[in-house]
């Protein structure tokens, strides 16, 4: 591919769904190599829009960019994208579970909080006091506590 027929920044945005601004970002702290530019203007290689891909699937499954850099890394240098791919999401999943469990119990309070009879601010912190920390059912017949 001649530099010249390569994607400009609004072609890739369009494609991948990544504003422009982001592109630039990303360019920047090194998760897409620095496009040659013609004219002053950048002209990238069709296979950003994978690289692109694979960055926002991370995101997507709670990787930061750091990690995402990390993992791009990893498959740059030499090794197979399987072997980066289960060392990341195998260091991921316990994160990923201690946040789902956390949800459950703000799910939990806020179906509780749903159903609250308090009639003052005062027994309504007494309430919240006594319901238990996340991952916990709390105390039955206990209305605001989930």
């Amino acid at each position: 591919m001649r530099v010249a027929d390569g994607l400009g920044i609004r072609e890739v945005a369009r494609q991948s769904g990544v504003p422009a601004s982001t592109l630039r970002y990303y360019e920047s702290i090194g998760l897409i190599p620095a496009p040659p530019r013609v004219s002053g203007r950048r002209r990238y290689d069709a296979r950003v829009l994978d690289r692109l891909t694979v960055i926002t699937s991370a995101q997507r499954a709670g990787f930061t960019l750091a990690e995402v850099g990390e993992l791009l890394g990893g498959m740059t240098a030499g090794g197979a994208v399987q072997d980066s791919w289960h060392l990341m999401a195998t260091r991921k999943l316990p994160a990923i579970a201690g946040l789902i469990e956390e949800f459950r119990g703000m799910q939990r309070l806020l179906e509780g909080l749903a159903n609250c009879e308090c009639r003052d601010l005062s027994q309504c912190a007494a309430l919240l006091r006594a319901c238990p920390g996340p991952g916990n059912a709390g105390p039955s017949g206990q209305r605001g506590c989930g």
